[in-house]
């Protein structure tokens, strides 16, 4: 038997490490299917004999209903933004593992988060408790990012500006939801943080390029 190449030695690391980074990728997709999956299972069936009763009690939960649409569409853009960078990934340290696990701490609680969220009273505390889930989250998620950044833990052909705009997208929900916990405490129209505050960031960046 001859021994291995330094060459072939090389290639074999690189292959396993790739192999940890892909292992790495497909339990994170795996935790945030069931998180998904974990928020359909807490949805309240309605009841009622009749149409107009069933539609009654649609409408008794629909703040429940609400909650776990915004609450899709945050895990799917959570999900989406994890996928854009880490298709580029090539391998993991233990301290992007760490946080990793942490990311995916926040999105086995959003289910819980929603839930809490779509409860009757004490709007401000549920309100509060639902978005600094998402500032953790995001939070993480950015330092993931200069994790990845700084150990060049990337492929060589990934887009330049893909740190950029991961760092401003990052930051721009961040902002979004932190803004949101002190108006949430004079007004129920907190939600409104969430998607105005990413709107006019876009159309400032999109006059800039202008």
């Amino acid at each position: 038997m001859t021994d291995a190449t330094p060459g072939e030695d090389t290639a074999a690391a690189s292959e396993e490490r790739l192999f940890a980074a892909e292992r790495l990728v497909f339990f994170s997709d795996a935790v945030v299917a069931i998180a998904i999956t974990l928020l359909a299972l807490e949805l309240s069936v309605p009841e009622g004999p009749s149409a107009t009763e069933l539609l009654h009690s649609l409408g008794d939960h629909r703040s429940e209903y609400i909650s776990f649409l915004i609450s899709f569409a945050v895990i799917g853009g959570h999900w989406r933004a994890h996928h854009r960078l880490f298709e580029h990934v090539t391998r993991v340290t233990g301290g992007l593992i760490r946080l990793s696990f942490v990311w995916l701490l926040m999105q086995v609680i959003m289910p819980f988060a929603t839930k809490v969220l779509g409860e009757e009273g004490s709007f401000e505390f549920r309100f509060v408790f639902y978005a600094i889930v998402q500032v953790v989250a995001m939070s993480v998620f950015a330092l993931m990012v200069w994790q990845i950044q700084r150990h060049h833990l990337y492929r060589a052909d990934t887009p330049p500006e893909l740190f950029g705009k991961t760092y401003r997208g990052s930051g721009v929900m961040i902002a979004a939801f932190a803004v949101s916990i002190p108006v949430a405490f004079f007004t129920s129209w907190a939600y409104a943080c969430w998607i105005v505050i990413p709107l006019v960031s876009g159309l400032l960046l999109r006059f800039r390029k202008d």
